[in-house]
């Protein structure tokens, strides 16, 4: 898993308007979903068990926090940080804070 802060991403010079690439990979077939996500406090995405699909997984975090662990780590994410996931890799999330978490998805492969 990487995790990135949007604010600490480099704004590409060349364009005309302020653009961030916040992460870059070649696809060469497959499908593409976006989609969101709201984690109330107290709930674990899923509810048992662990999430591993065939697509890599892109998210950033718009509204408070959540905590994910995969491969044995565990990441605490927040508001502004943006993170990928292998296509393959077990990983799950829960929401250990007093917040919504709401998050922006995007499933490719």
């Amino acid at each position: 898993m990487d995790v990135l802060n949007i604010e600490d991403i480099q704004i590409d010079s060349n364009a005309a308007v302020p653009l961030k690439t916040v992460f870059s990979q070649k696809a060469l077939a497959g499908d593409l979903k976006v989609g969101t996500v709201v984690i109330p406090p107290g709930k674990r995405v899923p509810l048992t068990g662990v999430s591993n699909h065939k697509e890599n997984e892109y998210s950033i975090i718009v509204k408070g926090s959540i905590v994910t662990e995969t491969k044995g780590r565990t990441y605490r994410v927040s508001s502004g940080d943006a993170t990928f996931i292998p296509a393959g890799q077990e990983h799950i999330a829960y929401n250990d804070s007093n917040e919504d978490c709401e998050i922006v998805w995007v499933l490719v492969g």
